[in-house]
């Protein structure tokens, strides 16, 4: 098995966030992929654009030859600037996505605890997450303890309360 490392997201990673935020955008089985374009509309660039704002931390997985993998996000955002995900101002939204490739592999489960330890340091009481109802990665949240709060859109807004 190959061994995978975490490190803070850096400067130069941001071009793989906007890579990572694309992979993010789950495709039902037999549907057209969306137009790479998506990620710059207002919607979806906001979990990127300016990233290095005060709150905002994540995780870039690296396979053993130091190619990024992964990259977990979370970020604070308030009424008007909400996302999918958004709960209230305190609650950081997550985002995650790992290359196609290298999915199936734990890298996922790696940066979620990694993203939530580093939340439970920073005293942060819950994070909260938006994914659509089909995406099988719901069962990962789940077994991170990421519960059902309701919908936005299409989209199940998950949170996961960090010292119940």
């Amino acid at each position: 098995m190959t061994e995978y490392q975490l490190r803070p997201i850096e400067e130069q990673d941001i071009p793989f966030l906007w890579e990572m935020l694309y992979a993010s955008i789950f495709k039902r089985e037999g549907e057209e992929p969306f137009e790479p374009e998506i990620i710059h509309s207002p919607g979806m660039s906001k979990y990127v654009e300016g990233w290095g704002r005060e709150g905002d931390f994540g995780f870039i997985a690296l396979d053993s030859q130091g190619k990024r993998m992964g990259s977990v996000t979370l970020r604070f955002f308030n009424d008007q600037n909400a996302g999918y995900g958004y709960v209230n101002e305190a609650t950081p939204e997550m985002g995650m996505a790992v290359i196609e490739t290298a999915r199936g592999k734990g890298i996922g489960t790696l940066l979620i605890q990694e993203a939530l330890e580093e939340a439970r340091k920073r005293g942060i009481d819950a994070v909260s997450l938006s994914v659509d109802p089909d995406n099988e990665a719901i069962r990962l949240y789940q077994r991170f303890g990421f519960v059902e709060q309701g919908m936005c859109g299409t989209s199940v807004t998950m949170v996961c309360v960090m010292n119940p």
